[in-house]
């Protein structure tokens, strides 16, 4: 397998309403294809979420489009907007710096400090801009993360497990959070995440994806709030459990 994979960025001044465009991508590690094949389109401003088993090949392809997999053999073609965050499961703060000094890490332009306390209002964090990390509970950690990602004007953000190690309540305190934020900002989003009624409760459409490649593409047609409760949620909800090979009813 030849390396010749080809990744484009859009140029900014058109990538506010470019779309994800993902064409015949193979990746490997050693003899092991965790990537075959895969080609996806996702619109300007979607929110698509991706679920399947451990190790089909969910993270590795976030890592694709963020261009995190160094190491990996493989081939085919990825056209991402310009800019893009990433959010991962741990909030990956530096323990050393403050809360403001984590959101401003790396950010450009004009008078950054005034965007990064712009950004912790809407996470629910004003007041907390002076704090160490390691005072903060997980669950603030992980808004501190999202701060970060968003204050970076992202036109496309990749989320993997961001919420994976929250308690219940927490995590739908961030779902809410996160639901809200991106109303407002509109990024395109690419949620990786175990958690079937997650992917429900917030994305437009949900992807399964199986031995590296994606086997279901569903459409998410309920209104906002969801009701997870309801028989259309419950119908859609048993329709990815049976893709993810999981007897409902049993």
């Amino acid at each position: 397998m030849t390396q010749i994979l080809e990744r484009h960025a859009s140029a900014p001044a058109q990538a506010a309403r470019r779309p994800v465009r993902v064409r015949n991508l193979v990746r490997a590690f050693g003899d092991k294809v965790v990537l075959d094949n895969v080609s996806i389109d996702i619109a300007p401003g979607e929110f698509v979420a991706i679920i399947g088993k451990s190790g089909s090949g969910k993270s590795t392809f976030l890592r694709a489009l963020a261009d995190l997999d160094e190491g990996a053999r493989g081939s085919g073609a990825i056209t991402v907007p310009d800019h893009l965050s990433v959010l991962f499961q741990d909030s990956r703060l530096l323990p050393w710096d403050s809360v403001l000094d984590n959101v401003m890490l790396g950010l450009r332009g004009p008078d950054p400090g005034r965007r990064a306390r712009e950004v912790l209002a809407a996470v629910g964090l004003a007041g907390k801009e002076d704090a160490w990390p390691n005072t903060l509970s997980g669950g603030e950690q992980q808004r501190v993360a999202l701060a970060r990602s968003l204050a970076r004007g992202p036109q496309l953000l990749l989320a993997d497990e961001p919420f994976g190690a929250l308690d219940a309540l927490t995590r739908i305190k961030m779902h809410d959070l996160l639901f809200r934020l991106v109303e407002v900002h509109r990024p395109t989003v690419l949620l990786v995440t175990h958690d079937v009624d997650e992917a429900l409760v917030l994305a437009d459409r949900v992807l399964v994806m199986d031995e590296g490649s994606f086997r279901l593409d569903a459409r998410v047609d309920l209104p906002h709030p969801r009701n997870r409760s309801s028989a259309a949620f419950d119908a859609l909800r048993n329709r990815l459990l049976d893709a993810l090979g999981v007897a409902v009813g049993v």
